[in-house]
This record gives structure tokens, C-alpha cells and sequence, in this order.
């Protein structure tokens, strides 16, 4: 009785009168079509360039045959051109395509003119330009003089999130606002041309992408508001030397630079992962599944007994669920963790297949997937978790203002009846994913 009423008191005191925020509209990045590239065109313009060993070719298409992306992901122009030879004006024009390209597409379906927007967030991790990205937008979209706005680098695919994360505190304090938030990744910049394997799974999973979203605390827009932000939960694991190295951007021996994955990875993810669920849990979950993981834990803790873990039922709190794509084994990964179905990860596992890896805008593609699939009803609650490198990990919660009809502006509008498609993948214990113990740690 003492742990119930705990549980109900916990929950009523976290419920503060912070100002609503809402998320008016959002768009995702299509690229044009001519920067398709299935795998044979991208194996053929790697080899072109003649700085890969035939062994790092050979492993480079074991894993696009098993990462779980599909044949129509998009590759920076740069990657086009024989032989690839990028340079900082390829990773610029990048930038500019998937941010203006974005921002262009959600300013018109949203009708707020630049003027309008005061705060400006920018996350990209490889990229960073002088002058910055924010001032891109800033320039570009001849923002105010008292726009304030934030780079965020560095922060791996958890940062889409996190900025959103930020963009909530930044609308408590400035009030009658719009905060434009742009994640993207930049592909150009984060190719390695090198043969270190544990760089080159960055080679071959990562593609183009981007999305922008626009915020506001504004009562009056909630009326044509598609959702309301209800939790932003972020926790990371950084204190651990295993955490801050398994994902790691440095030189190899030749001095080309890329992301060293170690073999800590999936270890780091899975416990950063569960320490954010349980934050989540505690905030979201009904009574009785609260009650039911609490005395599993005390059970577990003071080995009153052998049982196994208790997953709680996170179906109960959310209708949708979607996670960031990282790659197949990833999405395996929390589809054990959280105990899912293949349903539940439809939005994301056609995401990853669909448009690849495109780092922290990817929870966007699939929640893009749900909208266009008529998933999107009034009243649901969305559930977005992405993680990376630190690492981190943030949900996100959205209720549904309305039911989202399909739209035009939408990625998967044009092509969204030949979906889902079946991408089941023979990945066992043998997957050629090659992870490289850490030096640092």
C-alpha cells in the first residue's frame, strides 16, 4: 500500500504547470532522385577512387547486403562524381540542399514567415562551419536581431532530440514564440577514406537527410498544432570511459579521420537505453505496470527468488513507438529490450530501409511513416527514443492534437502503398559487424 501510495504522490508532483509547448509542423529532406544510389553504384564509386583495399571493399558490401537498408537511399553529389574526391565546398552545398530544402518546404505549409521565429537550433555532429550553421538560417531566412540561437555538435544521433530537449526550456522562459529546430547530418564530411573496418560501417550505413521542426507556446496556434509536447526524458552514460569512447571520431594510423566503433557498443546502448526507460517508466507507465517492475527489481536485487526480469508493457502508455534506425542489429537490439513486436517497428525498420541511416532525423522519417501510413489518430500518444554517441539517449513524448490526414509534403507520400515491404534478414551471431576493442579504455 505504502509503494502505491508513493508511486500516485511521485507522479502528481511531477506534474508541474510548465507553459504547453506545441509542435506546429515538421518536414523531412527527399533528395532529388538522381542522388539515388543502390549498392553496386556506391561499390563502384569507392573503388573508383582507388584508396580502399580489396579486403575493405569486400567487407563494405557484406554489410550494405546485411545492414537492412534498401536500393533507393540517397548519397551526397559528391559521392556521384568519378572519382570521389569531396572538399569543403561538396559539404557546404550539402548543408545548404537538406537545410533550405527543408526549411522551404515546412515554412510553406505552416505559412509563419521568418520574421516570426525566435530561437534557432541547429544540430549537426561532423559539420561545423564558420560562419556556423544557425547563421546560415539566420542569413538566409533574414531572421531577427533578437533571434537567439544555439549549434549544437558533437552530439551523435541523439541530438535531434536533445535539441528539441532544448528548444521546450528555451519556450518556458520566452514567451509568444516560435523555435525552429534543424537536425541533420553531414555525409560529405563524414566519409573515411581509409581501411580501418571499425571506420567504415559509417561508409556504408549513414545517407542523406534532414528535418526541421517548428515549436511554439502560443495557445492560439494549438488549434492548427498537429502535437503537443507532453515529456522530454535525456540521461547519457558519459562518466564511463566504455561510454565515451565506443563511438569516436580521431585519425588511424595514415591520418584519414572517421567514427572508430568499438566493441562496447551494443553493451553501452543496451544500459544507456534502460536507464532512460526507467526515467520514462516512472513518468508514463500506469500504476499497476510501475508497481509490477518495482517488485520484480526488489525481487531481482534481494534475491528473494530467481525470476526474470520484468519488462514493462510500454504498448500501455504509447500507440506508436518510434526509434531511431541506427542499422539492423540495433533495431533488433530494442526490439528484445522493450519487448516489441515487428509491427511496433514498422515505422522505423522502413525508415532504415527507405532512407538509411540519416542520424538524428531519422525518429522524423518515421513518425513521417506513420502519418502517411493514417496511423495518426487524435488523442495518441507518440513515443520517440533516439541514442549516440557520449553516450545518450532521449524520448521524447507527443499526444496528438488531431488526426493527421495524408499530405502532399510528406517524404513517403508518393510511394507509401508499396510499404511495408519484407526485409526480414538472416542476422545471427555472426553478422560481419567489425567492432575494434577501444585503446583508450
Amino acid at each position: 500500500l505504502c509503494l502505491i501510495l508513493l508511486l500516485i504522490l511521485s507522479n502528481i508532483i511531477k506534474r508541474n504547470k510548465s507553459c504547453k509547448v506545441f509542435l506546429v509542423d515538421f518536414a523531412c529532406y527527399k533528395p532529388p532522385t538522381a542522388q539515388i544510389c543502390n549498392s553496386e553504384m556506391f561499390l563502384d564509386r569507392v573503388r573508383s577512387c582507388e584508396k580502399f583495399s580489396e579486403a575493405s571493399l569486400v567487407f563494405m558490401q557484406t554489410i550494405l547486403e546485411k545492414a537492412g537498408l534498401g536500393q533507393s537511399t540517397y548519397t551526397p553529389e559528391a559521392f556521384l562524381r568519378k572519382p570521389m574526391n569531396p572538399c569543403l565546398e561538396d559539404s557546404r552545398r550539402e548543408a545548404e540542399m537538406v537545410m533550405f530544402g527543408s526549411v522551404d518546404e515546412l515554412l510553406a505549409k505552416s505559412g509563419v514567415e521568418g520574421k516570426d521565429i525566435g530561437i534557432v537550433i541547429v544540430n549537426c555532429s561532423i559539420f561545423n562551419v564558420v560562419p556556423s550553421l544557425c547563421a546560415m538560417i539566420v542569413n538566409r531566412y533574414k531572421l531577427g536581431e533578437d533571434t537567439v540561437s544555439y549549434n549544437l555538435s558533437g552530439m551523435g544521433c541523439s541530438a535531434g532530440l536533445i535539441a528539441i530537449g532544448l528548444a521546450n526550456q528555451l519556450l518556458q522562459v520566452r514567451h509568444n514564440s516560435y523555435a525552429l529546430v534543424v537536425s541533420t547530418e553531414n555525409i560529405t564530411q563524414n566519409c573515411y577514406f581509409g581501411n580501418d573496418r571499425s571506420k567504415l560501417l559509417s561508409n556504408c550505413i549513414f545517407r542523406i537527410g534532414g528535418a526541421v521542426m517548428l515549436l511554439t507556446n502560443q495557445p492560439s496556434v494549438s488549434k492548427v498544432a498537429k502535437y503537443q509536447l507532453i515529456h522530454t526524458v535525456h540521461n547519457n552514460t558519459t562518466i564511463s570511459d566504455s561510454s565515451y569512447n565506443c563511438i569516436f571520431y580521431e585519425e588511424d594510423h595514415q591520418g584519414q579521420a572517421g567514427d572508430t566503433i568499438t566493441k562496447d557498443l551494443m553493451v553501452v546502448a543496451s544500459k544507456t537505453i534502460e536507464a532512460n526507460v526507467i526515467k520514462l517508466g516512472r513518468l508514463v507507465l500506469p500504476i499497476r505496470e510501475q508497481i509490477l517492475y518495482v517488485t520484480n527489481y526488489i525481487i531481482k536485487r534481494f534475491v528473494l527468488r530467481k525470476v526474470d526480469p520484468y519488462v514493462p508493457n510500454f504498448k500501455k502508455a504509447f500507440d506508436h513507438i518510434i526509434t531511431h534506425v541506427g542499422g539492423k542489429p540495433v533495431l533488433d537490439e530494442v526490439k528484445r529490450k522493450l519487448d516489441l513486436t515487428k509491427s511496433d517497428m514498422e515505422a522505423s525498420t522502413m525508415t532504415l530501409y527507405r532512407f538509411g541511416n540519416t542520424s538524428s532525423s531519422s525518429v522524423w522519417y518515421g513518425l513521417a511513416y506513420a502519418e502517411a501510413k493514417g496511423k495518426i489518430k487524435r488523442g495518441d500518444r507518440a513515443w520517440q527514443i533516439a541514442f549516440g554517441a557520449g553516450f545518450k539517449c532521449s524520448s521524447v513524448i507527443w499526444r496528438a492534437i488531431k488526426t493527421v490526414d495524408r499530405e502532399k509534403n510528406n517524404p513517403w507520400s508518393d510511394e507509401i502503398d508499396g510499404f511495408p515491404v519484407d526485409v526480414d534478414l538472416d542476422i545471427s551471431c555472426s553478422t560481419p559487424y567489425h567492432f575494434e576493442p577501444s585503446e583508450k579504455i
